[in-house]
């Protein structure tokens, strides 16, 4: 029996049909009691019955078969029966399995019950077959509830009994599905509720006097259910839908079916205090997890190899909701900005893996709910999509999640239900699936002819023998005259004589231009020979170019300078093209591009930091007085959303009139926290201009912005303050703003926000991170939580030494959940140093950033 212990996966010996689930937990105590009776079907002759348990004291009396044959030990195939067991565990406080929350009602400290059990938690509730292949029917009872609390589970409530202060809650036995997707919660909550077309009852809840800050999540949660319906051709699938704010909860959200879980800042708006980017945030996530009721909850992934199934699926569906119900928002405009740009940055490291990642135990699942499962594999859903034509691609998705609903499939099962108009769909995408990175499409003009080679883009210059089918779009002079192809080879010319009929447009820099990737529909990077590259300045300086052209164009710029393709004084130049820019999406890139570009430059070149400066001042002040601070009556969303980014641009970098601007209007906050002159969307900006000016003999603005965090109950709020401490240019605040971070004032999920460190702050941040290693892995054990405190400050160093010293602390102390962020993290190092070395050698770099500081005041 031994064998079987610690291995990855479970013998197929007995599949559960049905779980009856009886859980008695206790609030006060934080623990739990239960037994679990397991409807099992016998496929193979066995005398082992072998399922999951973890931190559970199993009571071994309690272990029994219903089959008459089961004491000899023999299970026959073809059999049936029940095996009952009795167990007992902790409502622990690491925000996975069956855990605590804690709130506060009428000034007293109280417990709440949440599980979480994505990706392999379950098995920390109550013993199970906890792999996402063994679908089965649950049926739950909750004992012992104390009456007035609120006790919700996946289906909607059959019976309750009452008995005093306390009460058993029965639900409605589930249709099939996995053991991650199991969910229960009990505590004090406020509600409202809402119905679907369809009789769907939608609700959410919160806590005690916060139900108004549910009705914007409550009126997207029906239309996206209703559009998700149509769009799937499938009706949602259970009776009720609950959606449910826990004040501590380690993800975004969690999609269990029929009950999901959010961290109160992607559930909770509210009108006076939250800011743009949190409505859209909410949007987001709510979009996200409805879209898992069809992707991952009614056909799920058979193996978490295919996690992207769930997740890439889920990021790019919640585009298509978000733009349907708010199209003012431009959001396949962002969708570059937010989900492709991320993706590529990660995938361009030697240390990324492949979309199909083979997943060989329990302990590596969790690192892989990154960037490249959801945001390359939106990205990849988004280029497939646009190849095999809008409708098709509708058509075949619903006949895909028909053919596996309440049943599992892989990425193989997918294309195959797209290649039904002749497209070599399996053969195309399994060179972006199987493989890892992506490649750069270098192009060159000659004579009426492009040559066009691909080849692996790695920001470490080494050169990878990675090789795709790409699909290509590309314009030239106009977003008219399109074309499009497959680029199989590593290497391919294209006559594009067609395109210069015109003789007097081929002369004309207004339309002599060639843009490829249009609208950066694919996931590749394209690198222009330098004839083609001045085209396209002119053109954006022009604004020839679409939007998300511009964007992409920038974010590849940027890319190739950090892979020393690119010189940093080409770079620069080439941003200066963007100077009076108001777009949104490509304000927010530039600023990104900014911080990570003057990060380098303060290793490479300090005493150019004032030209630096006064550069990037100069490219954000035209859009900042186009803003201006105060929302303008029938402004839109995005502007909204770029008068925050702007202005806390502009205070990081020193500029005085934003910072005593800034500060004027925060002292009138302070004074009237209701006060017109700080706007949510500005709040972010303010206090991190107050951070700037603090310092270890003058703390006031640091103290105000703690009394702000100690007063305020919204967890948006809370956040924002978290995510300024740090970036106060003095080591011995930053050093207490860490610590506050990780004191009992900070709720454990958030404490990641206030590792945004300046650069004057890293050192510190590292000495700390070494100081606090131990009780930062106690708190937060496995998980991705632990790997952004690994990623954010060891990411931005930039030294060959301290890639050696990172190697040097971690070399005993590394975990399997870390493991692969911490060698991505130390690559970024490495890449960094090359690029400071790089930009030590440029000539021209002083002369080229004096020239542009000027011009640009």
């Amino acid at each position: 029996m031994s064998g079987f212990k610690g291995q990855p996966r479970l013998p197929k010996f007995a599949v559960p049909k049905s779980y009856d689930i009886r859980l008695k937990p206790d609030l006060s105590a934080c623990k739990f009691q239960g037994n679990v009776a397991v409807h099992l079907d016998i496929v193979a002759d066995t005398r082992f019955i072998v399922l999951n348990a973890a931190q559970l004291s199993i009571d071994p009396p309690s272990v029994s078969f219903s089959h008459p044959n089961s004491n000899k030990r023999l299970f026959p195939k073809g059999r049936e029966f029940w095996i009952l067991i009795g167990f007992e565990g902790v409502l622990n406080d690491k925000m996975k399995g069956f855990y605590r929350s804690t709130y506060e009602h009428n000034g007293e400290k109280k417990n709440m019950a949440v599980t979480q059990f994505e990706p392999a938690y379950a098995r920390q509730c109550f013993p199970c077959w906890d792999e996402p292949a063994f679908k089965a029917k649950f049926k739950i009872t909750l004992l012992d509830v104390p009456s007035e609390l609120v006790a919700l589970s996946n289906m909607p409530v059959f019976e309750e009994k009452v008995n005093g202060h306390m009460k058993t809650v029965y639900y409605q036995e589930s249709p099939l599905m996995s053991t991650y997707l199991v969910a229960v919660v009990i505590g004090l909550f406020d509600y409202i509720e809402a119905y679907t077309s369809n009789g769907i009852k939608v609700r959410v809840y919160c806590q005690v006097g916060k139900a108004n800050q549910g009705k914007f999540a409550l009126d997207v949660a029906v239309k996206t259910l209703g559009f998700y319906e149509d769009h799937f051709d499938m009706l949602y699938s259970l009776p009720k839908l609950d959606m449910v704010a826990s004040p501590d909860f380690a993800a975004g959200a969690m999609e269990n079916y029929g009950l999901v879980t959010y961290r109160e800042t992607d559930l909770l708006y509210d009108d006076q205090h939250s800011a743009a980017a949190n409505k859209q945030r909410v949007a987001t996530v709510v979009a996200h997890e409805l879209a898992h009721q069809w992707f991952g909850n009614l056909v799920t992934m058979e193996w978490w190899t295919d996690l992207w199934l769930n997740e890439g699926f889920a990021t790019w569906m919640s585009y298509l909701a978000k733009d349907e119900l708010f199209p003012d928002w431009k959001i396949w405009t962002q969708f570059f900005d937010h989900e492709s740009s991320e993706g590529l940055r990660l995938d361009g490291l030697a240390e990324s893996h492949p979309i199909e990642v083979e997943v060989n135990h329990a302990s590596e699942i969790d690192e892989i709910f990154d960037i490249i499962s959801y945001k390359k594999g939106a990205s990849i859903i988004r280029m497939l999509r646009d190849y095999a034509g809008g409708e098709h691609f509708q058509n075949s998705l619903a006949t895909y999640i028909k053919r596996h609903a309440w049943s599992n499939a892989r990425t193989e099962d997918l294309w195959a239900a797209l290649e039904g108009n002749g497209e070599p769909v399996n053969k195309i995408m399994n060179s972006w699936t199987k493989q890892k990175g992506y490649p750069v499409v270098s192009v060159k003009m000659k004579n009426q002819t492009l040559e066009i080679k691909q080849s692996q883009f790695l920001y470490s210059g080494s050169h990878g023998d990675g090789q795709w089918i790409i699909p290509i779009i590309f314009c030239s002079g106009d977003y008219d005259s399109r074309k499009s192809f497959l680029l199989e080879k590593r290497s391919e010319t294209l006559d594009i004589k067609d395109f210069f009929s015109d003789a007097s447009k081929s002369s004309d820099p207004a339309f002599s231009w060639i843009k490829l990737n249009v609208e950066q529909i694919g996931f590749f990077r394209v690198k222009y020979d330098e004839g083609l590259a001045a085209k396209l300045r002119y053109a954006i300086e022009n604004k020839y170019l679409s939007v998300i052209d511009r964007l992409g164009i920038l974010d590849d710029s940027f890319a190739l300078c950090m892979a020393r393709q690119m010189s940093l004084t080409s770079l620069l130049t080439f941003m200066s093209a963007y100077r009076e820019e108001l777009e949104h999406t490509v304000l927010s890139n530039l600023i990104k591009i900014t911080d990570k570009v003057g990060r380098v430059v303060a290793d490479a070149r300090p005493e150019l930091m004032n030209y630096i400066k006064q550069f990037f001042i100069g490219l954000f002040l035209h859009s900042a007085e186009k803003l201006g601070w105060d929302p303008k009556e029938g402004e839109s969303h995005l502007d909204a959303m770029s008068r925050g980014d702007i202005f806390t641009a502009l205070a990081m970098l020193g500029h005085e009139e934003t910072l005593n601007e800034a500060t004027s209007r925060f002292h009138a906050f302070l004074d009237n926290r209701n006060t017109p002159l700080l706007h949510p969307d500005i709040r972010k900006a303010a206090y991190v201009a107050v951070m700037q000016k603090v310092n270890s003999s003058n703390k006031a603005g640091f103290e105000s912005l703690l009394r702000v965090y100690r007063e305020t109950d919204l967890s948006q709020e809370k956040t924002r303050i978290l995510g300024s401490l740090a970036s106060c240019p003095d080591q011995d605040v930053i050093l207490e703003a860490l610590n506050f971070s990780l004191s009992s004032e900070v709720r454990s999920q958030d404490a990641v926000f206030g590792l945004s460190v300046s650069k004057e702050g890293r050192e510190v941040a590292w000495k700390w991170l070494k100081d606090n290693w131990d009780h930062i892995l106690t708190t937060y054990g496995s998980g991705f939580l632990v790997t952004r405190f690994v990623s954010s400050i060891v990411s931005p160093f930039a030294s060959s030494d301290k890639v050696k010293e990172v190697k040097g602390f971690f070399a005993n102390r590394t975990k399997p959940s870390i493991a692969r962020t911490l060698k991505q993290s130390i690559e970024q190092v490495q890449i960094n140093a090359k690029c400071v070395h790089s930009i030590r050698n440029e000539k021209d770099l002083a002369k080229t950033l004096n020239d542009l500081a000027i011009r640009e005041n």
